[in-house]
């Protein structure tokens, strides 16, 4: 184990809130019937808060920053059904902080239940404050609204903190897998267990890039495949690039990862970001009623997909590890749309 990373990372300031390690097990059933190579999860859809999910990961970094600068409110911005939001609000509801959340218009089109359900309920329920932004392609001006919210927070007394969506920021939260790839480190290692491939689903780009750059700052040269569920490869990897660049900076390191590491998939991104498609919907349906698993139709889906397609193609292969990132509460979001995929 790299022991300059670890004390590296423990000089960054961190609330913890998920219980690790999160599960590590075998997808034996799967791998049987699609005649792959040997196929395992790693559960960081599980967790204590909220229905979980991997977002914890980084929040931990953001909450840990905030607590360290005395702030007593939250603001963070996202889709109308983000699972990243609904996880900051239940970390500030731990924490006795307030939480504003700022909904972006990423989705057309779509029904009540999206906009009522799912995370959107939960948002509620964990008493944060909504507020709508319209675009949901512009990065830079979701950040500056929040910077005005923000400012409201602080002209009536409060101490706000404002997690940012665009790379322009400290990628604080990437720290969170780098954190997470140490602990899978150790869970592969004590199993003795050579993996061909690691399948991440990779669009806020913070959880592929935090993995690769704890792989390889512990010399672990396993490719880490990054199933693009947001934009394009050719749009993803710079943005890989510059997360990985400023957790370097913060962790006053030189940066292990080079282009080449950068492996990114767009094979399962149609028909775009927050629509299924049918691969994905294929992948649901494998998951849920041959490991009992359920993904979500944003993230996990599509990124399982990747992990079906790899794992057909690699069948003398060496072994192949998912990580399932979470957000199961967007299937009831989603409900029409997958009771049609599903029947």
């Amino acid at each position: 184990m790299n022991t300059d990373l670890v004390a590296d990372l423990k000089r960054c300031e961190r609330k913890v809130f998920l219980d690790e390690p999160t599960s590590f097990h075998a997808l034996n059933h799967l791998a049987k019937t699609i005649g792959g190579p040997e196929l395992y999860i790693k559960r960081d859809d599980m967790g204590p808060l909220a229905f979980g999910g991997n977002k914890l990961r980084q929040l931990e970094f953001y909450f840990g920053d905030a607590v360290a600068r005395g702030a007593d409110t939250i603001l963070i911005t996202g889709a109308v059904q983000s699972n990243f939001v609904r996880l900051a609000a239940a970390c500030a509801a731990k924490l006795g902080m307030h939480c504003h959340i700022q909904l972006e218009e990423r989705v057309s089109k779509m029904d009540v239940n999206y906009r009522n359900s799912g995370n959107v309920l939960l948002n509620q329920i964990l008493g944060a404050t909504l507020h709508s932004y319209p675009a949901g392609e512009d990065e830079r001006g979701a950040d500056l609204n929040l910077e005005k919210l923000a400012l409201n927070v602080r002209e009536q007394g409060g101490i706000p903190y404002v997690i940012h969506l665009s790379s322009d920021y400290p990628s604080i939260g990437a720290l969170g897998y780098v954190a997470g790839a140490i602990e899978l480190a150790q869970q592969i290692q004590s199993r003795n267990i050579t993996l061909s491939a690691i399948v991440v689903p990779s669009g806020s780009g913070a959880t592929h890039a935090g993995m690769l750059y704890g792989m390889r700052a512990l010399g672990i040269s396993t490719p880490i495949i990054g199933a693009c569920v947001r934009r394009s490869a050719s749009e993803q990897v710079h943005r890989i690039r510059t997360h990985c660049d400023s957790m370097a900076r913060q962790l006053r390191q030189t940066n292990p990862v080079g282009t080449d590491d950068i492996i990114l998939n767009e094979k399962f991104l149609a028909p775009g970001y927050g629509r299924a498609g049918a691969h994905a919907n294929e992948a649901i349906k494998l998951s849920a009623r041959l490991e009992g698993i359920i993904l979500d139709p944003v993230y996990s889906a599509k990124s399982f997909a990747c992990f079906i397609d790899y794992a057909r193609r690699n069948i003398n292969g060496d072994p192949l590890l998912f990580l399932h990132t979470g957000g199961l509460p967007a299937i009831f979001a989603y409900q029409d749309d997958m009771l049609a995929a599903v029947s």
